[in-house]
């Protein structure tokens, strides 16, 4: 392969990485928002009671940078809601340090979430999202602590820390 080819394929790679949020294939829960969840809203709604990083990770399935979330070193005594919603998510007796510079989890409350398959950024995942109303929380992966092996690796901007 020449040079030229070479950079190409990377244009083309970048600019599908880039793009992946566009695509089709993008989880069933960003697909159609209000199907199945008991809560729901229109974007000016969901604009009114999210500041515009909630909304952007939440409503647009984004990621917050690594490190940013206050909620990352966060080990009080307490429990993670749905920032939209209020549903508990979370228990802080679920959460541990997974050095990836999110807030991370080895279980959910039960029924508290949802998952699809997120085929973007040319991977497939598990995106987790709030059960009650669809917001886009992260995702979980397997390579967690005892006893689930779980890791649920959330964006702190979508949970809010309510402390006992």
């Amino acid at each position: 392969m020449n040079k030229r080819n070479l950079l190409q394929a990377g244009i083309a790679i970048v600019g599908t990485a880039a793009l992946s949020r566009y695509l089709p294939w993008r989880s069933k829960a960003q697909a159609d928002p209000h199907t199945g969840f008991e809560i729901t809203k229109t974007e000016e709604e969901w604009h009114e009671i999210l500041t515009p990083e909630q909304f952007y990770v939440l409503r647009k399935h984004g990621t917050e940078r690594s490190h940013t979330s206050p909620l990352d070193k966060q080990y009080a005594k307490g429990t993670y809601k749905c920032a939209a919603c209020d549903l508990p998510l979370f228990s802080s007796e679920t959460k541990f340090n997974s050095g990836t510079g999110w807030p991370s989890f080895f279980a959910p409350i039960k029924d508290a979430i949802g998952t699809s398959l997120d085929n973007s950024l040319l991977s497939t995942r598990t995106e987790v999202h709030c059960r009650r109303c669809g917001g886009h929380l992260g995702h979980v992966f397997d390579d967690g602590p005892k006893p689930t092996g779980k890791r649920y690796c959330m964006n702190g901007i979508a949970l809010k820390f309510i402390a006992v």
